[in-house]
């Protein structure tokens, strides 16, 4: 069975999230592809674009074209997840998702940090330096982000594959009530909560152990 992994928002393959998991997976003779979801062009990102491009891979990659995927998401790559889980499309393309801290009503949390006065520059200008962790650089971020999110509505979720979510309590990047709201709407969807951050990063054998579990490996 093919095992994917999302990155985060301004991060990449080399995430110290992706890279433990990676090995994770190797130590029980598995395979986790992690693709560049930046492809090379971090300004033109969007939601749309991401799950294109995650699609293209779903029924394109030759060695997997038959077998399910199981999708381990992080922050923006568990938004991405969990809308490729509600696409009738890939019902029988998708075996099981893993949210790592998804990005639940990204906008609505990102942007107010943000402010008035920066929103209205970034849309004036058509472009915001934002930090790229993956890059450890800023990179200009077109504003069709913006636009082309507030055309998802996570409240249309609808998902048909089994879920099991990670959500750090201490999370002041995405508020973990937003993962609690979206399990009480759905009954596949498993909800565990861990005593962290957004990074996870102090939990990483407890991630392992409850993916392991749920993934059946």
């Amino acid at each position: 069975m093919p095992y994917l992994y999302l990155h985060g928002f301004a991060s990449g393959p080399q995430s110290t999230k992706a890279q433990a998991l990676k090995r994770e997976f190797q130590a029980v003779g598995q395979t986790l592809i992690i693709p560049d979801l930046n492809q090379g062009d971090f300004t033109g990102l969007t939601l749309s674009r991401q799950l294109a491009q995650v699609k293209d891979i779903l029924y394109t990659q030759e060695t997997f074209q038959t077998a399910p995927w199981s999708i381990i998401g992080s922050s923006f790559g568990g938004l991405t997840a969990a809308w490729l889980g509600s696409d009738p499309s890939l019902t029988d393309r998708l075996h099981r998702l893993v949210l790592l801290a998804p990005a639940f009503q990204f906008l609505i949390q990102w942007l107010p940090r943000l402010g008035e006065p920066q929103l209205r520059h970034w849309q004036a200008q058509g472009y915001l330096s934002v930090y790229h962790h993956g890059l450890g650089k800023a990179l200009p971020l077109a504003y069709d982000f913006v636009l082309d999110g507030k055309t998802y509505d996570d409240s249309q979720i609808q998902l048909a594959v089994p879920t099991l979510i990670l959500h750090g309590q201490q999370d002041d990047v995405i508020d973990p009530q937003v993962s609690r709201d979206f399990a009480s709407r759905h009954s596949q969807v498993q909800l565990i909560e861990l005593a962290s951050d957004h990074a996870l990063a102090n939990v990483q054998p407890e991630i392992w152990q409850a993916v392991r579990q749920f993934l059946a490996l």
